[in-house]
């Protein structure tokens, strides 16, 4: 954890939900339905980095207690898919490197954790999620309803699969992480629908 980089997020009212995408593996009818949803188009999120933007990238950095240091600027990870291979399992690569998504109900996370902690990205250690904004989506993947913070998570559109939708990837790596939907609960109204094996918990406390 020495590198976790998150904060709570104080712009839930501003995001720019995009008509995002994933580009997914092959899935069950549960995938479609649960974690692959067409997105409702008004919604609005908001991102502080693009997928597109060369150079160093700014993310939230936090210590092992859990608790934010601030804002960092630091360089982007890139690796070759063979350095990515020999780092990772072969799940987590599928899904981090390839935009693949897991079986429901088969990840670690998918209910929340018996004590408080953070999730980070299991490729570079970039906190993404604190568990205290987990909850119970019925979906079968760990579902949030506001990252950790902004600067740390990046959402582009993909058009896959015959419809739009939001596509969650680690703003530092670019691994794929999940997918946001408008069909969360308050205080934000979305749902941030993640593979668990694109992530490592924390626990803090």
């Amino acid at each position: 954890m020495s590198q976790f980089t998150i904060t709570p997020s104080a712009r839930a009212g501003r995001r720019r939900l995009l008509k995002g995408g994933l580009a997914l593996s092959v899935l069950s009818l549960g995938g479609i339905t649960g974690c692959a949803r067409a997105e409702p188009s008004g919604r609005t999120a908001a991102n502080a980095n693009t997928p597109s933007a060369a150079g160093p990238v700014t993310i939230a950095v936090y210590n092992d207690q859990g608790a934010r240091v601030g804002l960092k600027d630091v360089a982007r990870i890139t690796k070759s898919p063979a350095a990515w291979q020999d780092q990772l399992s072969e799940q987590a690569y599928h899904i981090t490197r390839e935009s693949g998504t897991e079986r429901p109900y088969t990840g670690q996370y998918y209910d929340a954790p018996p004590s408080h902690g953070l999730y980070a990205c299991v490729c570079c250690d970039t906190a993404l999620y604190d568990s205290d904004t987990q909850f119970h989506s019925g979906t079968g993947w760990p579902s949030f309803f506001q990252p950790i913070d902004d600067h740390n998570v990046t959402e582009h559109s993909d058009h896959s699969f015959g419809t739009t939708r939001t596509e969650i990837a680690c703003t530092r790596c670019a691994a794929h992480i999940g997918h946001v939907f408008a069909d969360g609960p308050e205080p934000t109204g979305l749902r941030y629908c993640m593979n668990a094996a694109a992530m490592v918990f924390h626990p803090i406390g």
